[in-house]
């Protein structure tokens, strides 16, 4: 069994076909996904999309959304967190973080804005016990200190592509690290590397549909402009990115399947037991 621990399969490049492609990963031995939520606007959908195929859900503010974010959507967050902290399916908050890589958010005041975004959902996190999911994106070390500053019970940080040393600082924190699509890509000798030399217990796999796409569905330039458009990730795509993670390590897939399960469990706690039967096909949206 798999689980993708970062999916957005709520996202509008899957608008009706949500369902269906959930369908088809549950036939390829996807048990479980977790939608993070990225502003307070989608909210309700990772919570409703998480209830309809049996899935998980975080809330949270993403770093890329802080420059429309509102002050007072910390408190709704504080809000949905406190009105969802009962259900099941809530298992984190997520994804918060820090971007230092897009230009528009590496100014000074958004920076600043940024890191108080992520203080304050540490904070959050802490105030409801739960794990967190990170975006780390040219920010580890700020993130590391943020969470230095404000102890939470771990979590993931998603599409970790940092040195050994942040890798080491993450675990010892309590962190496993998610590893997807980026790690299909020969080129990619940083990040495979990592793959190969950490411990297996601190890996969990992801897809971060609809991006992240793996190697096998990227569209070049040339064909972009001859008018295909780039390809979507979804979670039909992670059995064959683990078996890319299998081969680099030297282990088998049940082994690797066994281990990235549990280790999602340590992770997200809240996720609780996935069953090793073959998990039953969500039925298709009526036309």
């Amino acid at each position: 069994m798999w689980v993708d621990t970062h999916c957005h399969l709520d996202a509008q490049e899957f608008e009706a076909l949500a369902l269906d492609i959930r369908a088809q990963a549950a036939i390829k031995k996807v048990a479980k996904c977790i939608y993070p939520a990225v502003e307070q606007a989608n909210f309700e959908a990772v919570r409703q999309l998480a209830h309809a195929t049996g899935d998980a859900y975080a809330l949270g503010i993403h770093p890329l959304y802080v420059p429309q974010a509102h002050e007072d959507d910390l408190a709704k967050l504080s809000q949905a967190l406190h009105k969802a902290i009962a259900d099941p399916h809530l298992v984190a908050v997520g994804e918060i973080g820090l971007d230092f890589f897009v230009p528009h958010l590496c100014t000074a005041h958004m920076r600043e804005r940024q890191n108080h975004l992520y203080l304050a959902q540490l904070q959050l996190a802490r105030a409801f016990n739960l794990p967190v999911i990170l975006h780390v994106r040219r920010s580890a070390d700020q993130l590391l200190a943020g969470l230095r500053r404000c102890r939470v019970s771990g979590g993931i940080a998603h599409a970790f592509n940092g040195s050994a040393q942040q890798a080491k600082a993450f675990i010892d924190l309590g962190f496993k690290l998610g590893f997807g699509g980026a790690l299909t890509y020969t080129r990619a000798n940083h990040l495979r590397q990592l793959a190969r030399d950490l411990p297996l217990s601190s890996l969990v796999l992801e897809t971060d549909a609809p991006d992240m796409v793996p190697v096998w569905l990227y569209k070049t330039a040339a064909q972009r402009q001859a008018g295909e458009s780039q390809a979507r990730n979804d979670p039909t795509q992670l059995p064959d990115i683990a078996r890319v993670l299998a081969d680099l390590r030297g282990i088998s897939l049940e082994e690797l399947a066994d281990a990235t399960t549990r280790n999602a469990q340590a992770a997200l706690p809240r996720l609780g037991p996935i069953s090793h039967d073959p998990p039953q096909p969500i039925p298709p949206r009526a036309s």
